[in-house]
């Protein structure tokens, strides 16, 4: 088992943006993760959620993230403008040193650099929890994640093809691992 980090609900990270704070996510921060998440759900590919999550739904997600596979907030003069999280790569014991990340950024927030504040934020989290290989798995053509997580050294490392189906469409996944060392 990893061991967590230090976490506080303080900051996180070293980059930094003006007036925004990278923090851990605690149980009040559901309602404002719910918000941006649905937004991507019932608007976009991104995710391959179908329905939005509700309140209790999003709790018992927030829940599940503590220690080492935690979730992280970017917040702006008290309103959270964007969350990351580290989840579990795969369930069976040989995968314990893989993650996967998520990060997602209030519609109005993007073009900041909040993006790249969560991202780095995981990393950093996930170094310091001893885990060896981070994967992101993003939807086929979403150029800004994939670019996004390039910039963090991030490789192509496959493409899943028609994978999902969502607003009628077929859905690759491609599929970006950097190697922490």
């Amino acid at each position: 088992m990893l061991a967590a980090p230090h976490l506080t609900k303080g900051a996180v990270g070293s980059a930094r943006i003006a007036g925004v704070e990278l923090r851990v996510a605690v149980e009040d921060d559901a309602e404002a993760i719910r918000g941006i998440y649905n937004v991507y759900v019932e608007n976009s590919t991104f995710t391959f959620d179908l329905r939005p999550r509700s309140l209790t739904e999003q709790r018992a997600w927030l829940a599940a993230r503590s220690g080492a596979h935690t979730a992280l907030v970017a917040e702006d003069a008290g309103t959270v403008v964007g969350f990351g999280s580290l989840s579990p790569y795969r369930d069976r014991p040989a995968y314990a040193t893989s993650v996967e990340d998520s990060v997602y950024v209030s519609p109005d927030e993007q073009g900041r650099g909040i993006g790249k504040l969560v991202l780095g934020g995981l990393l950093e989290t996930a170094a310091a929890s001893g885990f060896h290989a981070v994967f992101a798995r993003i939807v086929g053509g979403h150029e800004a994640s994939i670019g996004l997580h390039e910039s963090f050294g991030f490789e192509l490392v496959g493409t899943e093809r028609e994978v999902g189906r969502k607003f009628g469409r077929w859905l690759d996944v491609v599929v970006m691992q950097r190697l922490l060392r």
